[in-house]
């Protein structure tokens, strides 16, 4: 391969990857606070149709800003969205896996209803601001390296990135995520030191909302460049896979999700690869779901998650 193809090959992997990482970023600070939260599909679905909203409302008036305060938008209403999850957790103490689920089923059909009511028909038009790519001036000019991932490239990228050393700093260095991972880890024993365990357990679910909005704001508007029913399909699952992959640690699930991405990225342009190539479509068409069964079916039993993961706390009195 010659370096051009190495570059796109690169900037391609991650653009994909980069939804995966803000939902799996979102999964992993719900988790550690003890939420199981399956509901990431159904957070990045509403994120992906506000910020789509948002974009052809507002491109006009805000120009190329539009699809980064398009990615806020789509954080904040999905953080709204996962309220649902947790008030149903948190203080009503259901079943996070139901909880997760009827998430998942509730925000397609009303995202699509929405759409029927605002344009009268199934789909939003196409976008006229997307992320593009990008080139860093100075640094597109470092020999080999520079091509490959500072020329022509995706932004949103490198955001996720930086997104996930501060999410790894927040949970391992400051008092918040100290907390938010002893009440994750034993509840109880939190609650005995004073921590207000409903309340971090609400602040997990909510950051998890807010960083899946994101990650279905960025694939509407990077990726899909509108929105529809299958606009989200399938990647609030993968993500969690990468969360699960990445051992529930934000660096893990980074990594995790950046080969998630290469194989989403392989299953499209597999056939312009050498050796690839000759491997039938619909083969890479399947790759990432599989490699997704995969994964959950071989790490989900070894990995060790939050202890309190899942599991309902009621106060003592």
């Amino acid at each position: 391969m010659d370096l051009s193809t190495i570059a796109s090959l690169v900037t391609q992997t991650l653009i994909y990857a980069t939804p995966l990482i803000l939902t799996a970023l979102g999964g992993v600070f719900s988790e550690r606070g003890g939420v199981v939260n399956v509901g990431l599909e159904g957070i990045m679905v509403m994120g992906a149709f506000s910020s789509i909203v948002f974009n052809l409302s507002f491109a006009e008036q805000l120009g190329a800003w539009t699809p980064w305060v398009g990615v806020l938008v789509g954080g904040l209403t999905g953080m709204l969205f996962s309220l649902i999850h947790a008030v149903a957790t948190v203080s009503f103490r259901a079943d996070h896996i139901i909880s997760g689920t009827v998430v998942n089923l509730m925000a397609p059909s009303l995202a699509i209803f929405l759409v029927k009511v605002i344009y009268q028909k199934g789909q939003t038009d196409n976008i006229r601001e997307s992320f593009g790519y990008f080139t860093f001036e100075h640094l597109s000019k470092i020999p080999v390296l520079g091509p490959i991932f500072f020329e022509g490239t995706s932004l949103p990228a490198y955001f996720a990135i930086i997104v996930t050393i501060i999410a790894w700093f927040v949970l391992s260095k400051t008092k918040f995520g100290l907390r938010l991972r002893a009440v994750g880890e034993n509840p109880q024993a939190a609650d005995t030191l004073g921590i207000n365990v409903y309340a971090m357990r609400y602040a997990g679910v909510l950051l998890s909302g807010f960083l899946g909005g994101m990650g279905g704001a960025v694939f509407a508007q990077q990726i899909a460049g509108r929105f529809a029913i299958t606009t989200i399909s399938g990647q609030g699952f993968i993500a969690m896979a990468a969360m699960i992959f990445g051992k529930w640690n934000p660096l893990g699930a980074m990594a995790s999700a950046i080969f998630f991405g290469f194989a989403q990225n392989i299953s499209i342009s597999g056939s312009n690869l050498p050796v690839i190539s000759s491997i039938p479509a619909v083969y890479l068409q399947c790759a990432p779901y599989v490699l997704t069964i995969l994964v959950l079916v071989i790490f989900l039993g070894k990995a060790s998650g939050p202890k309190a993961n899942g599991k309902n706390y009621i106060k003592s009195k």
